[in-house]
């Protein structure tokens, strides 16, 4: 029998019938290379000064500063979990009254940028803050320092516990309560049962979430700068913008990126070992435990996080404004960010909608092939990467061209990047609706596939490619590191206005752009919390 040609025998690999069309393959590579950039550049960047990058690395300082971005990234997680999961099950399995607006308003601190927090705080119990000011006439004259790490650990850990509290709620209410009834049976207290019990079937959310939580610490750039904590994002980019030390910096970078995709795979290896067993039976909801003389700690509890994480900030914010407005400096330069910030948000939505769509259709109408899986994994590369590695990545692609250097496109790819796994997602979600029978059936008619995508897959998968699009718009427009990094000299959003205006300590200008981020942000919760309900 004659062998087929090497060409030939590739093609036969892919399912029958199933063999995507040569724009969807080139798009593909297109999406895979570019995905790629971010990590190989920092590597080839690494080993073109291979002796600068190893005294890098085998620096004290280096170990030093990855100690402290790991118990950073610890303590932020664990104290994140002391918050969202007595919160969760206070929502979800007490008695306690009030308990649908406890849940609403313990999600809305996602809302407030973890930057404007930390720019709130500071402002509330700096040593010369707010708080300090109302208790000068007790003889109060400085507070203790909020900067540092307890700062920065205060402030990620109030903005970043509703991840873990919104994964913890469903796995809560889920729960088989025959497991917890038997336990009681047998003697065990409700402590032990919850230790035993409980924790055992809400583990895969538990570490799902803390997996977000630990990332986001991880590659936050803004709360660490304001506090002045010396985290791995916050000494790259000194190092960066103020040495200009592209080599140094691109090592750290990349050990930055080692370090983000070793917490992804010690989760993902930890998710092959674990088993959720609480599904609940129809019909059976969890008996509500009785708070009793609790009662009012658990409002107190409530109240107090609710209060530090929401109340404070919009208050503080609320304060700078008419500060602002009094000083006449509230809207100065407002409605040039606010363009800059929609028009950049804009065209990185139009642009990942429109690369998604191929990644889409490879994953769902080919997912049964090797190179659809291979494009669809590498399209998350610069999720799952901090947002400053991407934006060095990309400075040092762009720097051997001078019209990509510091310029829109180079800033609207990166938002691109970072983001387009969620208009993947949205447009994967709404591609799965469509039947392939309809495409089949217009193709076997003499439609050509351009013809059948744009007369019936995008009329049909048209919803979910604008959820996508409008979910990529509403990240996009509070992006800080790439965008500090990539933008166009004198190009200001309202993530860096804030950003450079608290630097500074210009509260008064900072406040308006980071109330305005707020607004925007909890439209984005309120839209998305209205999608998972319909």
């Amino acid at each position: 029998m004659t062998s087929l040609p090497v060409t030939h025998r590739r093609l036969a690999r892919w399912p029958r019938g199933h063999v995507p069309g040569p724009w969807l393959v080139l798009a593909g590579l297109i999406v895979a290379g570019a995905s790629l950039l971010p990590p190989v550049y920092l590597v080839v960047r690494a080993l073109e000064s291979a002796d600068t990058a190893r005294d890098v690395l085998l620096a004290r300082t280096t170990g030093q500063l990855l100690v402290r971005t790991v118990l950073f990234a610890a303590a932020v997680t664990a104290a994140a979990t002391a918050i969202a999961l007595p919160m969760a099950w206070l929502v979800e399995r007490s008695d306690l009254r009030g308990r649908r607006l406890i849940g609403v308003l313990a999600a809305l601190p996602l809302a407030v940028p973890s930057y404007v927090g930390a720019l709130t705080f500071i402002s509330a119990f700096g040593p010369r803050g707010l708080v300090q000011g109302l208790l000068e006439p007790w003889g109060v004259e400085r507070l203790p320092s909020i900067y540092g790490w307890v700062g920065a650990t205060l402030a990620l850990t109030m903005f970043t516990y509703p991840y873990l509290f919104l994964t913890l709620r469903p796995a809560l209410a889920t729960l088989d309560p025959r497991l917890e009834e038997m336990s009681r049976t047998f003697g065990y207290g409700r402590v032990t049962t919850f230790v035993r019990v409980v924790l055992p079937q809400i583990r895969p959310a538990l570490f799902s979430g803390s997996l977000l939580v630990a990332l986001y610490a991880l590659s936050d750039f803004g709360t660490p700068s304001l506090m002045r904590f010396d985290s791995f994002t916050r000494v790259i980019f000194i190092r960066y913008q103020s040495a200009f030390d592209r080599g140094n910096a691109a090592t750290l970078a990349l050990l930055l990126a080692a370090l983000a995709l070793a917490v992804v795979a010690v989760e993902v290896l930890s998710r092959s070992r674990r088993r959720s067993d609480g599904v609940r039976e129809a019909g059976r909801p969890p008996v509500p435990v009785a708070l009793g003389r609790w009662r009012w700690a658990s409002y107190g509890f409530v109240a107090l996080v609710v209060g530090i994480a929401l109340v404070v900030p919009v208050a503080v914010l609320t304060h700078w404004v008419l500060r602002g407005l009094d000083a006449g400096v509230a809207f100065r330069g407002v409605n040039d960010v606010i363009g800059n910030s929609v028009t950049a948000a804009a065209l990185a939505a139009g642009a990942a909608a429109v690369v998604a769509l191929p990644v889409a259709i490879l994953g769902v109408r080919y997912r049964g092939n090797w190179f659809s899986r291979i494009v669809e994994v590498l399209s998350y590369t610069g999720y799952a990467l901090p947002g400053l590695v991407v934006g060095l990545a990309l400075v040092f692609s762009a720097i051997r061209f001078t019209w990509l250097y510091q310029s829109l496109t180079i800033l609207v790819i990166a938002y691109v990047m970072l983001f387009l796994p969620q208009a993947t997602n949205a447009t994967r979600v709404a591609l799965l609706r469509v039947r392939p029978s309809m495409e089949e059936a217009a193709r076997g008619l003499g439609r050509r596939p351009a013809d059948v995508l744009r007369t019936i897959t995008l009329p049909l998968a048209g919803r979910g490619v604008v959820a996508g699009a409008a979910l990529v718009f509403l990240t996009t427009i509070k992006e800080l590191p790439a965008t500090l990094i990539l933008a166009p000299p004198g190009f200001q959003t309202l993530a860096t206005r804030v950003w450079s205006a608290s630097s500074d300590a210009r509260y008064g200008e900072a406040a308006l752009p980071a109330l305005i981020l707020v607004g925007i942000s909890l439209l984005a919760l309120l839209v998305l919390n209205f999608g998972t309900r319909r």
